[in-house]
C-alpha cells in the first residue's frame, strides 16, 4: 500500500497556463525596475557632472 502511494506521488504533472502569465508579469516588473534604476543612476551622474561643471566654472 505504501509503495502505491509513493509511486503515485512521483507522477509528473503539467504546469498550469497561469504560470506563464505570472512569469511574464515578473519579467515585466523586473524590466520596469531596471529602467527606473537606470534613469535614477543617469540622473545622479548628470547631477554630479552639472555640479562639478558649476564648481570649476
Amino acid at each position: 500500500m505504501a509503495q502505491q502511494a509513493a509511486a503515485s506521488a512521483n507522477a509528473p504533472t503539467r504546469r498550469p497556463r497561469i504560470g506563464l502569465r505570472i512569469d511574464l508579469l515578473g519579467i515585466a516588473y523586473l524590466g520596469t525596475i531596471g529602467i527606473v534604476m537606470l534613469a535614477w543612476i543617469a540622473g545622479l551622474v548628470w547631477g554630479a557632472m552639472a555640479f562639478f561643471n558649476w564648481l570649476v566654472a
